[in-house]
């Protein structure tokens, strides 16, 4: 009788191990559906707030001037005035004073020192004459008539200018104007053979000057 009471205790018996692993499943279910749903993190959106635009109000219209209406004049300062003196402090322990003008004599009136004032007089601009013709040269100026103009009876004048040097003679002669060229030719041919002239002077020195020439050729019957 012992014996089959210790069979019956100490056995393996499959049909409990079978209700516990069943009641083992249920509870693991249960937990499993019970769990709650848990969804992936969405960071928000950041919050942007939209304010309508108003335009600004437009200016004021500015009134144009009037031409007519003149600026017055500032009035001027009264010459009673108290005058308003800056002064101005010295940094450096000394002040410096503008150096003295000069004193300096009337013109003609003696000093009160032992001498007197001498002074010179205003140098006037240098002197000059222009050449003039020698007279002793007068009845040589009047060149030969060109045997053609005589032949066409032809009439003509010349202008020229001529350089005289410091002897009276003439260095250079320039045309002017000519009538002819035959003319211009016999007027240079004369000038710079036979023409003679006082030279010109400046401060009563002859120098070489310029002088303008003119001469007129005339058929007589």
């Amino acid at each position: 009788m012992y014996a089959d009471r210790l069979n019956r205790t100490g056995g393996f018996n499959p049909g409990s191990l079978g209700v516990a692993l069943a009641i083992n499943c249920a509870v693991i279910g249960a937990l499993f559906f019970a769990a709650p749903n848990v969804l992936p993190f969405v960071p928000d959106k950041p919050l942007v707030t939209y304010v309508p635009y108003t335009p600004p109000p437009p200016p004021e219209p500015v009134p144009p001037a009037d031409p007519l209406v003149r600026q017055q004049p500032r009035p001027a300062p009264r010459p009673d005035a108290p005058i308003t003196v800056v002064q101005i402090p010295q940094t450096g322990g000394f002040t410096v004073a503008p150096d003295p003008l000069p004193y300096t004599l009337p013109i003609g009136v003696e000093g009160t020192g032992t001498g007197t004032v001498a002074v010179d007089p205003p140098k006037l601009p240098p002197l000059f004459v222009q050449p003039g013709i020698d007279p002793r040269y007068a009845a040589e100026f009047q060149p030969s008539y060109p045997s053609e103009e005589r032949r066409a009876e032809r009439e003509g004048r010349v202008v020229v200018r001529v350089l005289v040097g410091i002897d009276g003679r003439v260095k250079q002669v320039e045309r002017v104007s000519a009538t002819t060229d035959a003319f211009y030719r016999a007027t240079l041919d004369r000038a710079l053979a036979k023409w003679r002239f006082k030279p010109a002077t400046r401060d009563g020195v002859p120098v070489e000057a310029w002088r303008s020439m003119a001469l007129t050729f005339v058929l007589q019957n």
